[in-house]
């Protein structure tokens, strides 16, 4: 064989081998790839929704199995209320993990903890003189009630919300920020935007959550079951247009109205599907001046929409 001709086939050889190379996907690339599913009729639903309110719509659903993500606004900040009280319970609970505290430990409520009038907690209204009761009842309180007062009463006992935001970046959610305890937050109406969380950033404890890398299986299954367990009114939003009785672990959040304007109306969960698979979709709108029951319209819209999609 001439000279040129074993040049010709080596690089020939050459050729071949580096095809090879550009279509054999990497193992990782494979696991990390999400669901093939044209995110375009879902995306279109969620922008017609937030094109249909007088506010601001952020929206991530995540579908758990697949880790197909979806979302809109899904980087923006909106203020929490209420839905700050889920990651504050999470950090509770790791730390009775961690032999911290327990659930039977009795917790003094005094008066001075009671938060305005302007805020809402049953524990105020039915025990006006200060009450004593087990850690697992503030935390019932906390969030299946979603009481102001509990939920300060946890940080008190955490520590502070600039130690329980630090334990919630370090479960790997650092779109979120927690600043201001209830008492504080419910003295002024701006107040509440220190208090944020970004939809991806929700949806990322949520997962977190889910994933049982954090909690125990019994704290897991007790949040899991303070979250199914709520007041009828808690009801209208990721759960109002589901099929009844599907599964749906959730917390709320929502801001007065002053003047027509609504700066906050959230809804964060985990939904169960027929099939077995889970979604994770965390609903924020603020800054809006629609009715109170068309802002939880949309709300229901979106999650339905998104149960759907993943369920066809």
């Amino acid at each position: 064989m001439k000279k040129n001709q074993i040049i010709l086939l080596f690089l020939s050889l050459l050729s071949l081998g580096n095809c090879k190379k550009k279509v054999a996907p990497e193992p990782a690339s494979i696991e990390q790839e999400p669901s093939a599913k044209d995110p375009a009729p879902l995306l279109k639903i969620f922008e017609e929704v937030d094109g249909s309110l007088l506010g601001e719509l952020g929206v991530s659903a995540l579908h758990i199995e697949s880790g197909q993500r979806i979302t809109h606004r899904g980087d923006e900040r909106f203020p929490m209320q209420s839905v700050y009280k889920f990651p504050i319970a999470m950090v509770m609970l790791h730390d009775i993990d961690q032999g911290l505290f327990s659930l039977q430990d009795t917790i003094a409520i005094f008066p001075k903890e009671y938060i305005p009038r302007s805020g809402h907690s049953p524990l105020r209204e039915q025990f006006p003189d200060g009450v004593q009761m087990p850690l697992k009842e503030v935390l019932a309180y906390n969030i299946s009630q979603s009481d102001g007062t509990a939920c300060d009463v946890l940080l008190r006992l955490l520590g502070g919300t600039e130690a329980v935001g630090e334990r919630v970046h370090r479960f790997g959610s650092d779109s979120i920020a927690i600043a201001t305890t209830e008492m504080v937050q419910v003295a002024n109406d701006t107040i509440q935007y220190r208090n944020w969380s970004t939809p991806n950033g929700m949806n990322e404890l949520l997962k977190v959550f889910y994933s049982k890398e954090y909690l125990s299986v019994e704290s897991r299954e007790l949040l899991k079951e303070l979250m199914s367990v709520s007041t009828p009114w808690f009801d209208r939003r990721i759960k109002g247009k589901l099929p009844q009785g599907t599964p749906v672990a959730h917390k709320t959040g929502t801001a007065g109205t002053y003047n027509g304007l609504n700066r906050a109306t959230n809804d964060v969960g985990i939904i169960s599907l027929p099939n077995g698979e889970h979604l994770a979709v965390s609903v924020f709108i603020k800054d809006s001046r629609d009715q109170h029951s068309a802002r939880e319209e949309a709300i229901a819209r979106v999650a339905r929409a998104a149960y759907d999609f993943w369920l066809d």
